[in-house]
């Protein structure tokens, strides 16, 4: 199963009534989240979700709304007692980044890694999950993001038997081990059947709307894309900042056809996204405006 939290739904700073987006996902006993902007941590604590279990944090970019909250969730972490690696995932940039902001939080007990984007697409397998971050359309470099959690084929035990596999590898073999018995090598291979449909989230911020936003979001499970503005009159705006609309983010929920889409990053003059949705579901009936601490508790297919 894949938990996912909304933390937040707000552009450019946070409101009284609404944290900057920013999004957390849970498998495993791994936590993975992506954008940290003022006020995360305190969107986190009203969730009851603990930030100690962070194992990996992506940056869509750096502008302030997206990464300022970072210095304050790590000191956090750390009197939290936490003592295993942090993963950054961002643009290029990131160490450099990270490090002016750790000017205010300059001794933690635990250490930093970087990883940091240079291609237009970039596949990370970490833990549970594989990464994939796409390059968008903003007005600095910004990705979106791809997390799945893919599933193996059924353990067929047939296949196994027939192989001459002994029964005390089969366990093994099922989780993907790789097994030296004598001469012989045994892989998960020869024993599991075709690949199952997994769990995927695509998520991108601060962009226009560019066709590989789609390309990753195609049947997702859940897509949760910027909608700057949804007010009439506003697509020069979105343009000129390279922001998207209700309805261009509801477009490439068509082309891409997931499971539903939540609506995120909402302009700080947008009170009330919902009073817009009529018409953004004509467009894809599956959309919904998202509101702070909104969750998904996504689990594999049934077969």
């Amino acid at each position: 199963m894949l938990d996912i939290c909304l933390l937040g739904t707000g552009g450019m700073m946070p409101l009284p009534y609404r944290w900057l987006t920013s999004m957390m996902a849970r498998c495993d006993g791994s936590n993975l989240l992506i954008d940290c902007g003022e006020g995360t941590q305190i969107a986190l604590k009203e969730k009851g979700w603990s930030p100690k279990p962070i194992d990996i944090i992506c940056f869509t970019h750096y502008h302030a709304d997206h990464i300022s909250g970072l210095p304050g969730l790590l000191l956090t972490m750390g009197n939290a007692e936490r003592t295993e690696p942090v993963t950054l995932i961002g643009p290029k940039g990131l160490e450099r980044v990270v490090g002016a902001l750790r000017t205010i939080a300059p001794e933690l007990p635990f250490e930093l890694k970087f990883i940091e984007l240079s291609e237009n697409r970039e596949q990370i397998e970490i833990a549970p999950y594989v990464i994939d971050a796409y390059r968008v359309s903003h007005n600095v470099v910004c990705y979106g993001y791809s997390i799945s959690i893919p599933r193996t084929g059924r353990f067929d035990v047939n296949r196994a038997k027939d192989a001459g596999i002994p029964q005390k590898f089969w366990n093994r073999l099922q989780k993907g081990d790789t097994i030296a018995d004598g001469e012989r090598v045994l892989t998960p291979e020869m024993v599991l059947g075709p690949k199952r449909r997994g769990l995927k989230v695509t998520y991108c911020t601060d962009t226009r709307p560019v066709p590989v936003i789609a390309e990753y979001a195609k049947e997702a499970d859940l897509f949760i894309c910027e909608g700057m503005y949804g007010e009439d009159g506003k697509e020069a705006k979105a343009r000129e900042y390279k922001h998207m609309t209700f309805y261009e983010a509801a477009k490439l929920a068509k082309e891409a056809q997931p499971k539903q889409m939540w609506l995120t990053h909402y302009s700080p003059s947008l009170t009330r996204p919902e009073e817009f949705m009529d018409k953004v579901r004509e467009i894809f009936p599956r959309a919904k405006a998202a509101k702070d601490a909104w969750t998904a508790e996504l689990e594999f297919d049934e077969e």
